[in-house]
This record gives structure tokens, sequence and C-alpha cells, in this order.
């Protein structure tokens, strides 16, 4: 009897953690459709698209969009070379101060936020550099890297490191047994860090106000538009899109790194 209740509390008290994290992004959705463009009004009196064709002829979102989409993915590509990297030597190599270097690689998204946009403004400012498209994603990369090379890390810490031996013995140069044998073995690791990595970088705003300057991200945008609002439906349609742009990145990691724990080639 005992067990059933708890399990039933455990359930209960679940269901209103999903419920809390997840009903104010049903608000955002209704909201995006409204026929009144000042209040919030509940329930709304009318639904209307009119508000997604405004969005579509806002060249500000669209000059914003496109600077979050071009920052995701150069940060994306540079936390996928230096994540890999630094996963790859942390696995095979053991050294003196390893853990941590690893402590070290972790910390950034550990961190508040706000922490690493002070550090790096008060870093930038230091050195004189001023800001612009590169600080932007020099900011977005400390977590980005994170994120790819704890995906990788647990990868190689599930691939058997007989293989790279096997290979090596069989004749393979270091560059052969990374296409032949390495990469098939963390390819979804990657991309799922990839994907990750991008979802993050797409919609951070904190570390990205100390580090943008005068320019706008899409999720700057969208913190200028709550401040000074002039059409909030519009705001809910961007914030539709965003909520879209990260879910689905987050749902195909999740998908392609499921099953993968069980060791690559142990007992072969």
């Amino acid at each position: 009897m005992r067990s059933e209740r708890a399990g039933l509390g455990l359930k209960l008290a679940a269901g209103l953690g999903l419920a809390f994290l997840h009903v104010p992004m049903l608000f955002i959705l209704l909201y995006a459709f409204t026929t009144e463009d000042k209040s919030y009004q509940f329930p709304p009196p009318g639904l209307t698209l009119q508000w997604f064709a405004v969005a579509w002829g806002r060249q500000d979102i669209w000059n914003a969009l496109w600077l979050s989409v071009r920052v995701a993915a150069v940060a994306t590509a540079l936390a996928l070379v230096l994540g890999t990297l630094a996963a790859a030597a942390l696995w095979r190599a053991r050294f003196f101060g390893r853990d941590s270097i690893t402590l070290l690689l972790v910390l950034p998204i550990a961190l508040p936020g706000i922490v690493t946009g002070i550090a790096l403004r008060s870093t930038f400012g230091l050195l004189e550099i001023p800001f612009s498209f590169w600080t932007i994603i020099v900011g977005h990369a400390t977590f980005c890297v994170v994120v790819v090379y704890n995906n990788v890390i647990a990868r190689f810490r599930r691939t058997s490191s007989s293989l790279i031996e096997a290979s090596m013995d069989l004749g393979a140069d270091g560059f052969q047994t990374f296409r032949y044998v390495v990469l098939p073995n963390i390819a979804t690791a990657l991309l799922a860090g990839g994907m990750l990595a991008f979802a993050l970088s797409f919609d951070e705003v904190i570390v990205t106000t100390f580090t943008a300057g005068q320019q706008t991200t899409l999720p700057i945008w969208m913190l200028s538009e709550l401040v000074r609002p002039r059409q909030r439906p519009v705001t809910n349609v961007v914030a539709v899109f965003v909520i879209a742009v990260t879910l689905v990145p987050i749902l195909c990691a999740y998908w392609l790194t499921r099953g993968t724990e069980s060791v690559a080639g142990a007992g072969k």
C-alpha cells in the first residue's frame, strides 16, 4: 500500500512539473492567433491568422533571424571541431591535470550565463576588441563546445579501444582509422551534439546581450519587443517559430542517441 501511494504521489508531482513547464507554451501558441493586439485577454476575443502575415512582412524580424542562423551555424561548426578534438584527447591520453581540464571544459555551461557574459565583455574591453559578429560567436562557442564534448566523450567511453588497435594492426594509418573506424562510431553523437548546440545558440539571449553590441539577434529582438511592445501577437508568432526551431533538433538528438548504451566492439 505504501509503495502504491508513493508511486501515485511521484506521478502527480511529475505531472505538475511537466504542466508548469509546458502550459505557458500553449498560451504562447494561443495568443499568436488572437485578434487583440494590445493586451492579453483570456479567453481571446477572437482568433485570426493575420499576425503570421504581419510577421512575414517585418524586415527587422528577417534581419534578426538571419543573424541568429548565421551565428548558430558558425558557433556549432566551431564547437564540433573543438569539442571532438578535446573529447578524443581526454579519452585517449592519461596525464597529470586531466580531470582539471575536464572541469574547465564543462564549467562554462554550469556557470550562470550572466557570469559568462560579464567575463567575456570585460575581456573584450581589456583587449579593445570591438563588438561584432565574431564576438557573439565566441560567446556562444563557450557553451556549444561543452554540449558537443559531452556527447562525444560519452560515445568514446562506450567505444572499445581495441577497435583502433585492430585497425592499426591491419595497417591503417591515423587518417584511415579515423575515417573508417572512429567516425562511424561517433557520427550520431556528433550529429546530436551539433543539433543541441545549434538549438542552444539559436535561442541564447543572456550571453548575447553582453557580446552583441548594437547587433540584434532574434532572441534580443523578442526581448526588446516585450519591453516596448508594438504588436504583441507578432512577438508570440516569433516565439512559436523559435520553439519549433529549437524543439526539432532536441527531439532528433534524443532519437539519434537512444539505444547507444552498449560498448561498440566489445568482445569482438
